[in-house]
């Protein structure tokens, strides 16, 4: 016979609180011991809270901040490694505190009045998110990913993303060719150029991936800008899926409710996908309205007036060792080897430029857009066919409305009124969209790749050989340096670029979520409070921008109407005379510097602008 089994005696627990007697508020901690090795915890309370604790954790903390006075329980519940249990129970009797009412204060506080979230703000996200991914910044690691170098070293996200870029590249280099020799360089960045584009272009309107338009939001940022609790990956998701509409030709397809609105008037017109050729001959484009592209031709206006275009102009020219009519020549000193990459770059830039759209076709676009134009000697006076003549009277008067609005929004005795704001919006919304015909879409786009890469060759290296920027001037992006150097060198404009890039920036996203709105179903104010709110850094910092640029202050009650052409050429003329007059002091005298400047103001031609 075997021997008999010992019973194993019972699992030893002892479980102590200190302190057993707490006022409201105060911290118990809680401890069991126990003459077992390995064993696992289970810590429960019957008021208040247990601070973070695992199975390891023979003691922990309690927290009585939320718990009733009178007596509450603490329990724990030990088991070993041959399944032996032990529940044991302490109780913690807990008291009121006691308040001395002599000392006792009253605290009166204001707070802001209550913010009503909306779906709507799920496309604002998505827009601030596709501006982001489609800066320079972005577009330079790309290049340089895609084109410069090689996979050792990179992470398997990194790698992805490379892959991503040749793969699109490589599509795109099989239907794309230029017919110049020794180009290729520059074909090669101008194919890339592309393939950014298409991978970063626009949003996914697809309520199965709802995440797609939200990858990479920094939260944080966004809770701040929604201003009514923590916001979190989940939230934008399920508030995107609520916001975008089924298309009425085909509900297994959605797209922004703007567009929705526009295929209900277009009932009897399909809606396609791409053909065998590219395109739908009979149809409306699907991935229009399931991929829309979400760039703002306004971008382009103000880079164009930082003077961008222009300096990569001049560069070229003197390339091709064309020399100017004024003496010096500022850029007398730009030779570049042919061993370095630049100039083979700039070769192929030269070469492609009847490719190019020209500053004459794109001042005709900034017009039908936005009833603004360039004013320039390359620029000949305009007879466009469909103006937008009141969308800068209706622009700044919506940044007005909303400068009021913020104040009221600051003052937590006044509850801020968002009708104001609904009507700039309603009228801001329709007067781009009656622009948003004929080449809209496709200039914007050719336009946008086109000024990427030039300032991709400005932020080069090599130019800071012959154009060294301010060393001590942190630019958020390395090309504003080159084109501040040659501003000052060719005498153009002392304004800084970084003004016109943040109009561009913020000037593109308030646009953007004004066009894609769909604003005239909207009739209730919180949709354009939260609209304020939300992009109250940008509208404030276009504000800004605009004055340091012409000099306006779009805060004034006096509504300014007059093109911003008009006023950065009012401010060139007199940053001319009042060189002229500087000169003249130094060489004899104010009143000869006076005569002067104003013979010079006279000699002037119709504008000094260098387009």
């Amino acid at each position: 016979m075997g021997t008999p089994l010992t019973p194993r005696s019972p699992l030893q627990v002892t479980l102590t609180a200190v302190p057993d007697e707490v006022t409201r508020g105060e911290t118990v901690r809680l401890r069991a011991d126990t003459s077992e090795g390995r064993v696992a915890f289970d810590w429960s309370v019957t008021g208040g809270t247990l601070a973070r604790w695992t199975a390891k954790d023979a003691a922990v903390v309690w927290d009585t901040r939320s718990a009733e006075p009178g007596v509450e329980e603490a329990t724990v519940t030990v088991t070993d490694q041959h399944g032996r249990t032990s529940t044991q129970v302490v109780d913690v009797r807990i008291k009121m505190p006691v308040v001395d009412r002599r000392r006792e204060s009253l605290s009166v506080h204001l707070e802001p009045a209550g913010v009503v979230r909306t779906d709507s703000q799920a496309l604002w996200t998505a827009i601030r998110n596709s501006s982001e991914s489609l800066g320079f910044g972005e577009y330079q690691d790309f290049i340089d990913l895609v084109l410069c170098r090689s996979s050792a070293g990179l992470d398997r996200e990194t790698r992805q993303l490379r892959s991503e870029g040749r793969a699109e590249l490589k599509a795109l280099r099989r239907g794309n060719a230029l017919p110049y020799p020794d180009v290729d360089a520059y074909w090669l960045l101008k194919t890339a150029t592309e393939a950014f584009m298409r991978l970063r272009c626009g949003i996914l309107v697809d309520p199965h991936r709802p995440g797609a338009p939200f990858e990479g939001v920094d939260l944080l940022q966004e809770q701040a800008r929604y201003g009514d609790g923590p916001v979190s990956q989940q939230e934008l998701e399920t508030m995107w899926q609520a916001f975008v509409e089924p298309i009425p030709q085909d509900p297994n397809f959605y797209a922004l409710p703007y567009f929705a609105r526009i295929l209900d008037g277009l009932r009897d017109v399909p809606v396609r996908g791409s053909g065998k050729l590219g395109f739908p001959c009979d149809a409306i484009l699907r991935y229009k309205l399931t991929h829309p592209c979400l760039i703002e031709l306004l971008w382009n206006y103000w880079q164009e007036e930082s003077l961008l275009v222009q300096s990569l102009i001049e560069i070229s020219r003197r390339f091709q060792n064309m020399r100017r009519a004024v003496e010096p020549d500022p850029l007398a000193h730009l030779e570049i080897a042919p061993l370095m990459p630049l100039g083979n770059l700039l070769w192929g830039y030269i070469q492609d430029e009847q490719h190019r759209l020209s500053v004459v076709r794109r001042a005709y676009e900034y017009d039908h857009h936005y009833g603004i134009t360039l004013i320039g000697r390359a620029v000949p006076p305009l007879r466009g066919a469909d103006s937008r003549s009141k969308f800068l009277e209706a622009f700044h008067s919506l940044l007005k409305l909303c400068t009021t609005f913020f104040t009221q929004a600051d003052d937590m005795t006044v509850t801020p009124d968002g009708f104001p704001v609904l009507n700039g919006l309603k009228e801001v919304h329709l007067l781009l969209t009656e622009g948003q015909h004929n080449q809209y879409g496709d200039l914007p786009w050719t336009a946008r790749q086109e000024m990427l890469m030039q300032q991709w060759l400005l932020a080069r290296p090599e130019m800071r050989q012959f154009l060294p920027a301010r060393a001590m001037v942190a630019y958020p992006e390395p090309w504003m340096g080159t084109v501040d150097v040659m501003k000052k060198l060719q005498g153009w404009t002392d304004t800084p670029t970084l003004h016109f890039h943040n109009l561009a920036v913020f000037g593109e996203r308030i646009l953007l979520s004004i066009r894609f709105g769909d604003w005239n179903s909207v009739i209730e104010r919180d949709e354009a409070a939260n609209w304020a709110r939300y992009w109250r850094a940008e509208i404030q910092g276009y504000i800004h921008a605009y004055r340091a640029a012409t000099g306006v202050d779009l805060t004034s009650d006096r509504l300014d109407v007059t093109m911003p052409a008009v006023h950065l050429r009012r401010r060139t003329a007199q940053q001319r005379g009042g060189a002229g007059r500087e000169r003249a002091v130094r060489g004899g005298g104010a009143r000869a510097g006076a005569g002067m400047a104003g013979r010079r103001l006279r000699r002037m031609p119709p504008s000094d602008r260098p387009y």
